[in-house]
């Protein structure tokens, strides 16, 4: 029986088992899906040796994203872009990590607002400049997109992602948290990658009043499943996106890389996940 893992520091609140075993059910395989809680202090060794568990591979989330990049043997381009890993599996006797927050986001992105959106597209504005905000923003340098500004509170942060995934300055600027407000009215897309808005956060503090009628507003954050952001979007007319198709899409890859069935997200699975959402609420 083929064993794969979700591993974090905590962990319990994970929806990934609900997402995995979903999918084992429903193509009828015999496999395990299991939460595992390790420290970081712990994490280096757990990732020499969780094929020697008996795991074919597994997920990593919040706080061992970055610490996986450092201990695998292998990466992907896109984890090398990242600097970060959500997924291991071992391949020739050598442990290997991907990053599959770029295709959930994008797969999201293109489920919610329709083949060929960024055509009309100019500007993005992305909003965090961590580890999200990197997935965010290397998915879409990979569109026709003009100009993708990132704003931080930190400047120093949004500089520093722009010099790692843009160096010639091309497409992507780094704005001052100051100026986000003028910015709005610019973007055609804007995305929120903080943690600002999430159950037990503050909100967003974001004036939409000059926003463009036509834009979209994204926010990663899925608990709770509409943010004051996205409320505020909705209540001006704008297209939204909310954040768990991001979750359930960046599992995909990982599943089908463990158990050999490629799964689809579905309203099915939508629906088992906004229902378990919203019983903890």
């Amino acid at each position: 029986m083929t064993k794969a893992f979700v591993v974090g520091h905590p962990i319990r609140h994970s929806r990934s088992p609900m997402i995995h075993g979903h999918w084992l059910a429903r193509h009828g395989l015999e496999g395990a899906y299991e939460k595992l809680d390790v420290a970081p202090a712990d994490f280096p060794t757990f990732v020499r040796s969780f094929a020697a568990q008996g795991y074919a591979g597994g997920n990593v989330t919040i706080p061992h994203k970055e610490a996986a990049y450092l201990s695998v043997d292998r990466r992907t381009p896109r984890a090398e872009k990242m600097k970060a890993v959500n997924t291991l599996w071992v391949e020739d006797g050598l442990v290997w990590g991907d990053n599959t927050d770029v295709l959930g986001f994008m797969a999201h992105l293109d489920d919610t607002l329709g083949t060929g959106w960024e055509q009309a597209v100019d500007t993005a504005l992305v909003l965090g400049a961590g580890g999200a905000a990197r997935a965010v923003v290397a998915g879409l340098q990979d569109r026709p997109i003009r100009r993708i500004l990132v704003a931080n509170r930190t400047l120093a942060k949004a500089e520093e992602l722009v010099r790692d995934l843009d160096p010639e300055g091309a497409v992507l600027a780094a704005l001052p948290w100051e100026e986000v407000g003028g910015a709005v009215a610019a973007a055609d897309l804007i995305v929120n990658t903080t943690s600002l808005g999430m159950a037990g956060q503050p909100p967003l503090a974001l004036d939409l009043s000059a926003a463009r009628p036509t834009a979209a507003v994204a926010d990663i954050v899925y608990v709770p499943l509409e943010t004051p952001l996205l409320a505020a979007a909705t209540a001006r007319g704008l297209r939204t996106v909310d954040g768990l198709g991001m979750l359930l899409h960046q599992a995909a890859p990982g599943f089908a890389r463990w158990f050999g069935v490629t799964p689809q997200v579905t309203a099915e699975l939508r629906a088992l996940v906004e229902a378990d959402l919203r019983s903890k609420a």
